[in-house]
This record gives C-alpha cells, sequence and structure tokens, in this order.
C-alpha cells in the first residue's frame, strides 16, 4: 500500500455548526464523496479502502460529532439530528452534490439526510446499520438499544468494550496506531454517551421507514453476508421500499466489511460512483 498522502488517512480538525469536528481530506477526481465513519471505530475504519477510492473521487471522511474524534453534542446523538447535519457538513466542506458512504450508524443519518433534502447528494451507500422495522438486531447490539438505561455501561471503561467489539472483526488486525484511535476515541464514558444515537432506533426509525419510499436518490445497500448484528433484514427491508435501490451482501463477510473484505467494499463503491457520474 502506498503511504503518500493522497492514500493515507491524515486527521485535521475543524468546526462546524459550533461543533469541533474530526475529517481527513484526499484523493482527486470531478466527483466528490463524504464518507461518515462506522461506530465504535472512527475515520480510520477507511483505512484499507482510501487508496482504491481516492483514485475515483475527492474524498472527505468525517467522524459524526459523538463519535470517533469529535466532539459530542447531545442533541445531535439520533438518526434525524444527525441527518440534517450531515447536510451542513456538506455544506461546511462545499460539497456541492456529493455521493454520500454511510456504513453502520451512517445508513440511518444518511437515509433522512436523502430524504430531507432530495438532489442534494448524488448517490449513496450504506448498510451495516439498523434500519428494519420492527427492530431486526442482535446479539450486543440489541442489547444496547434496549437497555434500561446507560448508567451500568457508564461505570464501564468504553476502551474495554471496544476491545470486546474489535475482537468480533474476521481476518484483520488493526494496526497498532488505529486499534490506539478506535479504543481513545471511546474512553471513559464516551462510548456510553454514543450508544443514545441507537437507542433512538425504536422510535426513529418507524419516521424514516415511512420516508423510503420517497428517496430518489440512488442507494447501494452494502453489508457482509455474515453479519452478526445487523442480519441481512435490515438490507432487504431498505431495498423493498426505496425505489431506486439495489442490495449487494459480501459472502463470507461479518459485520465491518469495510475492513474485513476492502477490495471486495471498495469494489462496489467505486461500481456505483461510476453509474451515477458527475454531470457537466
Amino acid at each position: 500500500m502506498s503511504t503518500s498522502s493522497n492514500t493515507r488517512i491524515q486527521p485535521q480538525t475543524t468546526v462546524v455548526d459550533g461543533v469541533s469536528v474530526r475529517f481527513a481530506e484526499g484523493g482527486a477526481g470531478e466527483q466528490d464523496a463524504l464518507l461518515l465513519s462506522p461506530w465504535p471505530e472512527s475515520v480510520f475504519a477507511f483505512q484499507r479502502v482510501w487508496p482504491r477510492l481516492s483514485e475515483r473521487a475527492h474524498l472527505v471522511a468525517v467522524d459524526p460529532p459523538g463519535f470517533g474524534g469529535s466532539e459530542r453534542r447531545a442533541d445531535l446523538l439520533s438518526p434525524k439530528a444527525m441527518g440534517g447535519f450531515v447536510v451542513r457538513l456538506a455544506d461546511a466542506f462545499g460539497l456541492a452534490n456529493p455521493h454520500l458512504v454511510g456504513p453502520d450508524i451512517g445508513t440511518s443519518s444518511a437515509l433522512f439526510a436523502a430524504a430531507a433534502q432530495p438532489g442534494r447528494f448524488r448517490s449513496l451507500v450504506v448498510g451495516s446499520g439498523g434500519a428494519a422495522v420492527p427492530l431486526q438486531l442482535t446479539g450486543v447490539l440489541r442489547e444496547w438499544v434496549e437497555a434500561a438505561d446507560l448508567e451500568p455501561y457508564r461505570q464501564m471503561d468504553g476502551r474495554r468494550i471496544v476491545t470486546a467489539t474489535l475482537a468480533t472483526i474476521e481476518g484483520y488486525e488493526p494496526p497498532p496506531e488505529i486499534r490506539e484511535d478506535y479504543l481513545s476515541s471511546y474512553e471513559g464514558d464516551r462510548f456510553a454517551e454514543s450508544m443514545r444515537y441507537v437507542r433512538a432506533y425504536p422510535e426513529q426509525l418507524p419516521e424514516l421507514s415511512d420516508m423510503l419510499p420517497g428517496i430518489s436518490t440512488p442507494v447501494r445497500v452494502v453489508q457482509g453476508g455474515e453479519d452478526q448484528v445487523v442480519p441481512p433484514a435490515n438490507a432487504e427491508f431498505l431495498d423493498f421500499r426505496l425505489p431506486n435501490s439495489r442490495v449487494d451482501l459480501i459472502p463470507g463477510a461479518g459485520h465491518f466489511c469495510w475492513e474485513e473484505r476492502p477490495d471486495d467494499y471498495a469494489a462496489l463503491v467505486a461500481d456505483w460512483w461510476e453509474r451515477w457520474p458527475a454531470t457537466a
């Protein structure tokens, strides 16, 4: 893998709507792409796909507020509120009509953004995030969503929770510096507070479901075929309701398919971008 500045993620910070936001920028081309980091990771989750995607577009990867290295703001920790913030991110970075990539928690916020601002985004790539109504989640993710309160999680060091989560990544061990970034991003009560986002699923996913038929933006739903916390039923739920969508389940990949199978993931994203290119 090249170590040039164009193909390695180099985080920076800026302020958007009064919130300190960590981001990374790279790549070149006629198209723009805004990437939202998954949970509980950070912009470094895209390191394995960055070289290939940076050949296809100008990339801006962002840790959403409350996640990764970005400042937390309580009123943004829900899919609908974050969807509004995603639009403001695109505005702040001067991305007129970007592709939007939102794996994991980015699935719901990206779809809310597309519903609220038709035509604002050229295409979406989502997946590996809760979407189905009733909820179709399993394992620890369902426990986090349905926990009676957050206090027991506040008593845990977030680093321990993230360590256990990273252990479920199949066939890939993040390099020490990336692993440490993931752990430090959620240490103390940072992880417990970030749970507020998914705990809004029972209230907000039904609202999003009603909006899906009105989203005209092309949406590709990509996730691991062996995802043990977000079953493929979530992808199928979206595909049935979105008017312009496609589902791709990566065989043998689990929840963290962007790291477990980076070549497959990047190929699907790049292919989608080519299908919906920038127009003169």
